[in-house]
């Protein structure tokens, strides 16, 4: 029976490997990379120092395959989503029957966690129950863009016995949630928190967390929402690319 784990190795930075996840790698006989392009080889670069860094005295192989892209369809994300992830899965599909023997392992390191904001674990989970390609998967939890973000600005994500929301640039833009006092904002193309700055919040913001090109911010959002939209051009401009995530709170609502 042929194995496939997705590992989730952390946001960034090599350290936040787990030791769950180092015993994991070590047990990958192929690693396959998604290569999404020149601007994101920094993406494919820290996957390959991490298999150089954690795996010993294992052979093993690294099949890099490019990645599909997304169309910006912005009139319709869900469907642009999904077109992608049907796109992803025959490509996965054809690298577990082509690249992996029975009885091998292969592994698909996932940015983060595998739960969070990513369709790796949904694409596997569709094709073990087509029933085409047989194989045993599991999936190893790593440390997300949020813990980090968290941990870098010092700072719990929820108050005592309040609610915190995770959600994305197009929902935040359409006002913050009423229900909630913290919310964590991921996929944010478009500075969508302008959209509540007449809210009394703070923002914590974070690019490229955990990494040697990180960039940190924190403040009263109206305060801070100019700086940060400069700040975060001019990173895109200088790398390509640019993955940014940042809790909002309401003011007022830390407690010693």
């Amino acid at each position: 029976m042929k194995r496939i784990l997705i590992i989730g190795i952390g946001a960034g930075n090599p350290e936040y490997v787990t030791i769950q996840a180092v015993n994991a790698l070590n047990q990958v006989d192929v690693f396959f990379v998604m290569d999404k392009g020149p601007q994101k080889e920094k993406l494919a670069a820290l996957r390959k120092e991490i298999i150089e860094r954690y795996v010993k005295d294992r052979a093993y192989r690294i099949v890099q395959v490019s990645s599909p892209e997304r169309e910006r369809d912005e009139r319709d994300y869900v469907a642009t989503v999904r077109k992608l992830n049907q796109q992803k899965r025959r490509v996965f599909e054809r690298l577990i029957a082509q690249e992996l023997s029975d009885g091998e392992c292969g592994a698909f390191l996932v940015w983060g966690d595998p739960s969070l904001y990513d369709s790796t674990m949904r694409i596997i989970g569709a094709i073990s129950r087509g029933g085409r390609h047989e194989f045993e998967y599991e999936v190893i939890p790593g440390i997300s863009s949020v813990q980090a973000l968290a941990a870098k600005h010092r700072i719990a994500l929820n108050e005592i016995g309040q609610s915190i929301g995770i959600t994305n640039g197009r929902r935040i833009a359409k006002g913050f949630p009423n229900n909630m006092d913290s919310v964590v904002v991921m996929l944010d193309a478009q500075n969508a928190f302008r959209q509540v700055c007449n809210e009394d919040l703070d923002i914590y913001w974070g690019a490229y967390v955990g990494t040697p090109d990180e960039i940190l911010m924190a403040g009263k959002l109206c305060d801070v929402a100019d700086d940060i939209e400069r700040i975060r051009a001019d990173a895109r401009r200088r790398h390509g690319w640019i993955m940014d995530t940042y809790l909002l709170k309401r003011r007022g609502e830390a407690e010693e």
